[in-house]
């Protein structure tokens, strides 16, 4: 496998997905996956879990079947000030924040320009809650790379390769290309994730590694393809965390 932790995943707490954490941990346990962050979307999503959701997170066990979880979520960018859609209070508490624009949270919506987009990527390091951008090659969202990639590394943000977005066509091969041409270059590193919403794609992400292969993308620059490396990163930005 090329990564050692998903940290982007689905529950049915968010109901167009379709299996449990159990089930997302049992199959991590059968590839030899080490961890997994549960990011369930936040409140602006229409079929988004109840805020009771995020306060109640505790009771899930630090590990699931030997799998360390973190409990987190898919925050949604509301606006271009670098919004987010869970308040400061549960967000405080969370264990791992990744940070999405979807169109359905702007009304009238129209592909905004480059600059407006990574303007509000910009704003929301600033407030320091976020550790990933979840898909930011979508084609909704154009951003500009050189200055995107160079913030992301100086906040110790992680920009995501999401293989779901790759494979249904969300993410346009070239964005994808630009984006890891420019990691590569100004030596930032990533997160290849599968934005999993059942259990069969936890921790599968070929499409991903061919592309990774073909531009000889460093590997020691996939943040998630080392638990230990992975963890020590964590647990510099959160020393509390039992993991």
């Amino acid at each position: 496998m090329l990564i050692q932790a998903d940290l982007h995943t689905h529950t049915v707490a968010s109901t167009h997905a379709f299996s449990t954490v159990t089930e997302n941990c049992a199959r991590a346990k059968e590839l030899g996956v080490k961890c997994l962050a549960m990011t369930d979307h936040g409140m602006a999503m229409p079929d988004s879990p109840h805020i009771w959701h995020f306060a109640n997170l505790r009771v899930i066990p630090r590990k699931i079947l030997g799998v360390t979880v973190l409990k987190g979520v898919e925050a949604n960018i509301i606006d271009y000030e670098g919004g987010l859609d869970l308040p400061k209070k549960e967000l405080d508490k969370l264990e791992w924040v990744v940070a999405s624009y979807h169109r359905y949270y702007f009304e009238n919506f129209e592909i905004p320009d480059p600059k407006t987009v990574t303007d509000g990527y910009l704003k929301l390091f600033e407030s320091g809650r976020a550790d990933l951008v979840g898909h930011p090659t979508t084609k909704n969202f154009p951003a500009d790379w050189h200055r995107l990639v160079g913030a992301a590394k100086d906040a110790g943000v992680l920009l995501e390769l999401n293989e779901s977005s790759v494979r249904d066509g969300k993410s346009p091969k070239e964005n994808v290309l630009a984006m890891l041409s420019e990691c590569k270059r100004q030596g930032a590193p990533i997160a290849v994730n599968t934005d999993s919403h059942f259990w069969g794609t936890i921790a599968e992400t070929p499409i991903s590694e061919k592309i990774l292969d073909e531009i000889g993308f460093p590997r020691e620059l996939v943040a998630n393809s080392d638990w230990g490396l992975l963890r020590e990163r964590i647990l510099k930005k959160r020393p509390e965390l039992d993991i």
